[in-house]
């Protein structure tokens, strides 16, 4: 009788269906996997560090390179967290585009998962018509902030531009359109045998399995847990918003958390939807110096505010001493800023939670009972990782 030899295989760190610098330590017997374990190190940005080297303005832009096919989300949290710690009051106009591009941020990001997801267990088509929306996204980001992938949207107290007629129009004409498009997708995968052969009963955590690995996003809810910091916890004007939140069928399986994420760009739809149709004239920043300048109609505009305020721009602002913790529902789960202010210009620790980071350590559960080879494949894509928010 011949005995079973375990073999180890390396899956990356240069790896396609990876999505990144990720290393995948592959315990296998035969083509069935035993064991997985993730090595990370091979990105090494820094970031958390570097945030402690800059004013909390100057640390806004890289927070574009966390997540990079979600850069308004990460604006949007550390403004947010920034915010809290000055204690300003964002105008209820700037809290509503933030929701607006947020929620089309969201979808870009989920147009992204689907098609690079379907691309890895052999479908093409289903990546050319995401791509297909997600240039049209792309564009409203590029004519409102003047960007396409590393946006920096926001600013510290508010937004830096409203969304004009020309902006509001295509967003309009978008979520028109959207809802027709979801449905292309779904007629492509949600009954397709091959899809349901490969994404069905792959790579199973159950819902006390997810709480105890701290999963969020749809990587929680695909287990059938109802939580949504947009709902739980809201920020910005959502409790002023009408929406659901997609949960799986109680599986927890890879089909679950595609149903999510397609049920979660609808719903993302109708929220943008309502925003526009809500939202009020007003202001656009906060109405105060250390972000804004001094204006005309103020009794205190002299030549001394107006060189205090450009110290504040080139130096930086002394925020309060103490810590906050901010979070948001980003489009891969929980995305939130622990800021440590020791009341000088700079950050004296930044820790970022960020989602992929928490979501890649159930890896190695999700890969027992009798997984096959070409299934780690799903899985990785199943989790929507990104490595710039990992590898930190």
């Amino acid at each position: 009788m011949s005995e079973v030899q375990e073999l180890i295989v390396n899956m990356g760190p240069q790896h396609p269906s990876t999505h990144g610098v990720l290393r995948l330590i592959v315990h296998l017997d035969g083509e069935v996997v035993t064991k997985v374990v993730p090595d990370l190190g091979y990105l090494h940005r820094g970031l958390e560090k570097l945030a402690e080297n800059k004013t909390y303005a100057q640390f806004l832009p890289v927070t574009d390179r966390l997540d990079y096919l979600a850069a308004i989300s990460n604006n949007l949290a550390y403004c947010l967290a920034v915010e809290k710690l000055l204690g300003l009051n964002v105008p209820k106009r700037a809290s509503y585009i933030r929701v607006v591009l947020a929620e089309l941020t969201r979808i870009v990001s989920h147009l992204v998962w689907l098609a690079t997801h379907a691309l890895d267990l052999g479908a093409f088509t289903p990546f050319l018509y995401c791509f297909r929306e997600r240039e049209l996204l792309l564009d409203i980001f590029e004519s409102y902030c003047g960007s396409r992938l590393t946006t920096t949207a926001f600013r510290i107290g508010g937004v830096p531009k409203d969304i004009d007629n020309n902006i509001r129009q295509k967003i309009e004409e978008f979520i028109n359109i959207f809802p027709s498009k979801l449905n292309e997708y779904e007629s492509l995968l949600t009954n397709n045998k091959i899809w349901l052969e490969r994404t069905m009963n792959v790579g199973v955590i159950s819902a006390a399995d997810a709480i105890n690995y701290s999963l969020s996003g749809p990587c929680l809810r695909g287990s059938g847990v109802e939580w949504d910091i947009r709902r739980t916890e809201p920020y910005c004007v959502y409790n002023e918003l009408d929406f659901s939140i997609p949960t799986g069928r109680g599986i927890g399986d890879t089909y679950d958390r595609y149903l999510v994420r397609l049920e979660e760009m609808k719903q993302s739809n109708g929220i943008v939807k309502q925003a526009l149709e809500k939202m009020p004239e007003g202001k656009l920043m906060a109405d105060d110096p250390r972000v804004v300048p001094p204006t005309k109609d103020k009794v205190n505009t002299t030549i001394e505010s107006l060189i205090h305020h450009f110290h504040i721009m080139s130096e930086g602002f002394n925020p309060p001493i103490g810590e906050v913790y901010q979070s948001i529902e980003a489009p891969k789960g929980e995305l939130g800023f622990y800021i440590i202010s020791d009341g000088s210009p700079k950050p004296y620790r930044m820790k970022i939670r960020t989602p992929s980071f928490a979501n890649l350590q159930v890896i190695g559960k999700m890969c027992e009972n009798n997984t096959m080879v070409a299934d780690v494949v799903a899985i990785v894509g199943t989790l929507d990782i990104v490595l710039g928010e990992i590898d930190r």
